[in-house]
């Protein structure tokens, strides 16, 4: 967890883009790496500051916003990318779906 200055600094040092984000996922593993059951894959870092304003903006708790984020970085590291296209995108909407519903979180 991070301010927005942490997170900018991070996605400006390692994405080469200068601006704040939500979530930025850090994989340990290659995609063709095995993933076995207790290994680490990666690390997830979240500014709580822009989890706070998107609660806000979208009128969800403090809480699902912040396990929504986890959930979509955690998908960053299992190898999803909606950065990749239209189809990529839909996929990693279904999947974060289908993780906050199987959570059951209120949405406020």
């Amino acid at each position: 967890m991070t301010d927005d200055a942490g997170i900018r600094e991070l996605n400006n040092d390692y994405r080469h883009k200068d601006t704040a984000t939500d979530v930025l996922s850090f994989p340990l593993l290659e995609l063709n790496d095995l993933i076995v059951p207790g290994c680490a894959l990666g690390d997830i870092v979240i500014s709580t500051e822009t989890m706070q304003r998107q609660a806000t903006e979208f009128d969800h708790s403090l809480e699902r916003e912040g396990v929504f984020l986890f959930v979509h970085g955690l998908l960053h590291l299992l190898g999803y990318d909606h950065e990749l296209g239209l189809a990529e995108e839909a996929l990693m909407q279904a999947r974060q779906n289908e993780v906050l519903e199987l959570l059951d979180l209120p949405r406020k």
